[in-house]
């Protein structure tokens, strides 16, 4: 599959794309390189627009919506969504979907995404949505180009559509054999469908691309180098730019003196009210001149990591509602009649996105018109914001986001997009940001901290009958129970938050099952019970009880006994329409009692998959990834300053921290897909806590689990109270 090269900005040449994403071309101009070909438009349902987030804050998509597809001349097929690619591979199983439903080859696909001027307004790229929304909806607009195809061959051979099929990027007649190809059905014709209904799709079972393991759309470019992320953008004259930062959070600025650096050769000081930057030839000058600032702040006192999550609970973010999300019977008066009774608490530390490419944008003025490179999962988000800051109207504004190197939730925000373009405004030339990895750790927004606690209650039989959890501040997704138990209540408390804090792949789901799966096990444990038999007893989903009982048959549970220095584990559960159920072995040395997960087997089901391959790739990846903030990450903090804002201090997964890792797909063809990105991240945490406490006897009910290496019966000083 080729691409519109988006990460070619400087016009440099790839075959008949050249310059297509040069600064000044709009869609006019876009579509006359493309040539004549098809243009199919599509009204949408309601029910579409509000799923989808199209009829969100008044965006909703128009009715001339023809950017959706186009099919040139050549019968090449360019499919424009303002999904991005962010390493989640949507750009091939996007384009799977609209070959399936279009019948053309996969390779005939060139998706346009992410580009604020070439595709339509999309909310984001965030919580699983692309495959389920996203998904149909381009289905959908293949499916009715390919019957508009059909109609028009049938006029063209002058027989009767229903006799003709569609295949292979062309239409054919069996009786005659006569066919004609897609590009010779479009040659030099603009024409238009409005569908104001819903297109019969093909059935998962008759896919025939779609549902395949196809390879990674450019994977050679990401292996080889060659792929330009935002990082790698470079314009004309461009310039580089850096940013004073403050000494704290909250700070203000009591005095500033930019003699030295103004005296540094190429070095020009931008000040804009509370705005100081520096613009230089190259990015090792700029953060010299930054450095050369002398700049006084007066920073306040701010509450720390030290008795973290007291805080949390005692300062309500004032305007929430505090009524309880789930009620169902009573509680208390279970609890009074439970045979089987736990209470505990279980805390969640912040912990940082930690991208492997920093924020980075390259802003351009031509006259009023900007234009901005930059790596974001809300490009239409971003481009307000600019829209906003520079006082002009979005048309004005354009937002580019070539493939970029992982957001994980931490990249909706466009604060270095308007550094770039503050600097490129003085500048008169273009100017590229790229934060530092201090500035990433400490300016960017976090993983939300959290505190949970959780009071339940059951039968000596097994039979769960009271549930009450209450989490504080780390958020209300995922937060109810897949469990059957007849009395629960159920309540997120909206939080004070002393660092700034927002989404984050998996967000409060990781934190409610690291919770919820341990009391579980805990319960099971007082109980007498094995954890997994337990929660087959209180499972009627048929859904969750199949990952269970996948993970547990692939991973031997049941013949696996734990010892003081090997442990197992089982935790699972259900988010954004997938299901999940997850396996873990651990290993703790005899003498350090340092801990290692060294065997991971997850089952998954999310409905008809659309590409395994694919879809295995974001299981492993979530899996790993999930190692760091159940064993080791974590944010500290004090007084409005981040303590550990380098990977020298904030450990991240390394190669040798991986375990062995098994997938198991379970694939319900005659189900809808469901999306994939997040989900794999939920169970690591608890089956890893779950294993340790198999094999040593310690509950730990913190994430991380053990900041310092070891396997310790005592809480992590460093947000305990003082």
């Amino acid at each position: 599959m080729i691409p519109l090269d988006q990460n070619r900005p400087e016009g440099s040449s790839r075959g008949d794309r050249a310059g297509l994403s040069g600064a000044k071309l709009d869609r006019r101009d876009f579509m006359k390189v493309l040539g004549g070909g098809l243009l199919v438009c599509f009204t949408p349902t309601l029910a579409w627009a509000q799923e989808s987030g199209h009829a969100f804050g008044g965006h909703e998509l128009p009715k001339d919506v023809g950017a959706w597809l186009h099919i040139a001349v050549d019968g090449r097929v360019t499919v424009f969504t303002g999904k991005v690619e962010v390493g989640q591979n949507i750009r091939t199983s996007l384009a799977q979907l609209v070959a399936e439903e279009l019948r053309v080859p996969f390779d005939a696909i060139t998706m346009t995404m992410g580009d604020t001027d070439l595709t339509p307004w999309d909310m984001g790229t965030f919580g699983s949505r692309t495959t389920p929304t996203m998904g149909p909806q381009l289905r959908t607009m293949a499916a009715a180009a390919r019957q508009l195809l059909v109609d028009m061959a049938a006029e063209r051979l002058k027989v009767d559509a229903t006799g003709l099929t569609a295949a292979d990027g062309r239409v054919t007649d069996p009786q005659s054999t006569r066919s004609i190809t897609y590009g010779g059905l479009t040659r030099g014709e603009k024409l238009v469908k409005v569908i104001a209904g819903e297109e019969a799709l093909a059935k998962a079972v008759d896919w025939k691309i779609a549902g395949k393991a196809v390879a990674k759309a450019h994977g050679r470019d990401f292996v080889t180098g060659k792929h330009k992320y935002p990082s790698d953008i470079t314009r004309p004259e461009m310039l580089f730019g850096a940013v004073l930062r403050a000494d704290g959070f909250n700070a203000t600025l009591v005095s500033i003196d930019t003699t030295a650096a103004e005296k540094l050769p190429g070095v020009k000081v931008v000040r804009d009210e509370e705005f100081t930057g520096v613009i230089a030839p190259d990015s090792f000058t700029a953060q010299r001149g930054v450095a050369a600032i002398q700049a006084k702040w007066a920073v306040p006192a701010q509450p720390s990591n030290q008795g973290l999550f007291e805080y949390l609970k005692a300062n309500p973010e004032t305007g929430q509602d505090e009524g309880p999300q789930h009620v169902a019977g009573s509680v208390k008066d279970a609890l009074l009649g439970a045979d089987v009774k736990v209470e505990e608490r279980y805390t969640i530390a912040y912990i940082a996105h930690a991208p492997l490419e920093p924020r980075a944008a390259v802003a351009e003025w031509n006259g009023d018109k900007l234009t901005v490179w930059t790596g974001t999962q809300r490009p239409f988000g971003v481009r307000d914001e600019l829209a906003q800051a520079f006082h002009l109207p979005a048309s004005e504004v354009r937002v580019i986001q070539p493939d970029m190197g992982s957001g994980y939730g931490g990249k909706h925000t466009g604060e270095a997009a308007i550094e770039a373009a503050r600097l490129a405004r003085v500048a008169g030339k273009p100017v590229k940001v790229v934060w530092t990895r201090s500035e990433e750790m400490t300016w960017a927004y976090f993983r939300p901290a959290g505190l949970i606690e959780i009071k339940a209650g059951a039968r000596h039989d097994g039979t769960l009958i009271a549930w009450e959890h209450h989490n504080y501040n780390s958020g209300p997704a995922a937060i109810t129970t897949p469990y059957n138990v007849a009395n629960q209540l159920i309540q997120y408390h909206a939080s004070n938050s002393p660092l700034r804090q927002g989404s984050y792949r998996g967000l409060a789901s990781t934190a409610n099952h690291f919770a919820r799966e341990c009391h579980m096990d805990a319960i099971a444990h007082a109980a007498g019970i094995g954890p997994l038999e337990f929660r087959l007893k209180n499972i009627t989903d048929p859904r969750l009880q199949a990952v269970f009982q996948a993970a547990a048959n692939k991973f031997g549970w049941g013949h696996l006994k734990s010892s003081p220095e090997r442990g197992f584990g089982i935790a699972g559960g259900v988010d954004k329409g997938g299901y999940v159920a997850t396996c873990a072995e651990v290993e703790i040395d005899p003498t350090s009692k340092r801990v290692h997960i060294r065997r991971v087997v997850q089952a998954w089901e999310c409905g008809a998959i659309v590409n395994p391959d694919g879809l295995n790739n974001q299981i492993t990846g979530a899996i790993v990834q999930g190692i760091g903030g159940a064993l080791f990450e974590r944010i500290l903090f004090a007084n409005g300053r981040i303590l550990n804002p380098h990977f020298a201090q904030y450990r991240v997964p390394r190669f040798s921290d991986t375990p062995q890792i098994e997938v198991v797909l379970i694939n319900r063809k005659d189900l809808p897909s469901a999306g994939a990105g997040e989900t794999g991240l939920v169970g690591l945490a608890p089956a890893a806590g779950n294993a340790i406490f198999a094999a040593s006897g310690i509950r730990l009910c913190e994430m991380p689990l053990a900041p310092q290496g070891a396997v310790t019966r005592e809480a992590d000083p460093a947000f305990q109270s003082s």
